[in-house]
């Protein structure tokens, strides 16, 4: 029975530790050719939106008689608006999306670094000012860089954070690798 339970454990963890190596070769791919993953992240936003704008259309419908009706419809006019205008206006769609992330940025850090000096009496309170000091100089680079950054900022960042995302997957599968190794030489000892 514990060979089985094994054998189940350890295919979990070689399939952790293969989508881990595809999502650090994605993210480098996504770094390699960062306008195009802007692209391709911007479209896929709009397809969201659009989805989510449909999505709510059947909800206001089907709702119709429980009240706020117009809103709904509304918001749901919104959503798929949106998503239309990413879809025909691509360009126009990377420049908002990255003054979006910018100004997300700048206001993140602002509160943390509030937060921060709130914190100030306890310790490592530091770790939290610093990450609002790198948030709010990150925010602010992209603001000043705005839009001559907007081509390759928003695929750069996919792209770090899913090598990140792979990277990890990868540690930790290595990690419950080697503490189930020491256990599948004790199963098989007995």
């Amino acid at each position: 029975m514990t060979t089985d339970v094994s054998k189940d454990i350890n295919k979990n963890v070689n399939g952790s530790l293969i989508t881990g190596v595809l999502l650090s070769i994605l993210g480098l791919i996504a770094i390699a050719a960062p306008n195009f993953t802007t692209l391709f992240t911007e479209t896929w936003i709009a397809a969201i939106l659009i989805f989510a704008g449909f999505t709510k259309l059947v909800y206001a419908t089907q709702t119709r008689h429980q009240g706020g009706f117009i809103w709904k419809l509304l918001l749901s006019g919104l959503y798929i608006a949106t998503g239309i205008m990413l879809f025909v206006y691509p360009y126009t769609g990377v420049l908002t999306l990255t003054l979006l992330l910018g100004t997300f940025l700048l206001t993140e850090g602002t509160f943390e670094l509030i937060l921060a000096f709130q914190l100030r009496p306890q310790a490592n309170w530091t770790w939290i000012l610093g990450d609002g000091i790198i948030t709010l100089v990150l925010g602010a680079m992209i603001w000043f860089q705005w839009p001559f950054n907007a081509p390759w900022l928003l695929g750069t960042l996919l792209g770090v954070s899913i090598i990140f995302t792979g990277v990890s997957r990868v540690m930790l599968s290595l990690n419950a690798r080697s503490i189930l190794n020491p256990a599948d030489q004790t199963a098989k000892a007995n």
